[in-house]
């Protein structure tokens, strides 16, 4: 599902989107969640600071089932049917107690980058931020430096995926956006 852009962008951009249905038969293998966090992991930095850090979980892993229970109500529906549950969180001070403005943004370009991977290797990223990050910080005794920012569902689209009504309607809806006007600040 092509994005209608006002100018021709990269396949990778326009095609991106988050779809919900999941193939709940399709498995990541190490070589693959590599890949992504590689593609992460060189993603652009303030200082070079490199503040995001990963928590990669696999569907069938204790871990995985204990990040889906911190998920949103909405997102428990139809998340754990994806190959990886990722935590991406950001540090928000260095070894020495200073603080990184630039962490949470510079995550933001972590993600960025992993989801253009997965793009690129024929997977989806559903990218969410309905979760409980003080429940993922306690589960996984987070330090008190490391900041849960989004969990992303990574895997294969599966266009029959099974979904709640409400939802099955926002896979087929159109893709939209604000109109660049409203964007530019002026």
């Amino acid at each position: 599902m092509s994005a209608n852009t006002i100018t021709p962008l990269h396949p990778l951009l326009a095609e991106r989107w988050s779809p919900r249905g999941f193939d709940v038969d399709h498995a990541i293998d190490d070589a693959t969640v590599t890949g992504l966090l590689e593609a992460a992991r060189w993603a652009p930095s303030a200082n070079n600071s490199q503040p995001w850090r990963f928590l990669p979980t696999r569907r069938g892993e204790a871990a995985f089932d204990r990040l889906a229970d911190a998920l949103s109500d909405n997102n428990r529906l139809w998340a754990p049917t994806a190959s990886l549950l990722l935590l991406l969180a950001a540090e928000t001070e260095d070894e020495r107690g200073r603080t990184r403005p630039w962490a949470l943004y510079d995550t933001g370009q972590a993600a960025a980058a992993l989801v253009l991977q997965a793009g690129h290797l024929g997977l989806h990223v559903h990218q969410m931020g309905g979760f409980d990050a003080s429940a993922v910080s306690t589960t996984f005794a987070l330090p008190e430096t490391v900041h849960p920012v989004t969990v992303l569902a990574v895997g294969r689209h599966d266009p029959a995926a099974t979904l709640p009504d409400h939802l099955a309607a926002r896979e087929t809806a159109p893709r939209t956006r604000l109109a660049m006007d409203t964007l530019i600040l002026r």
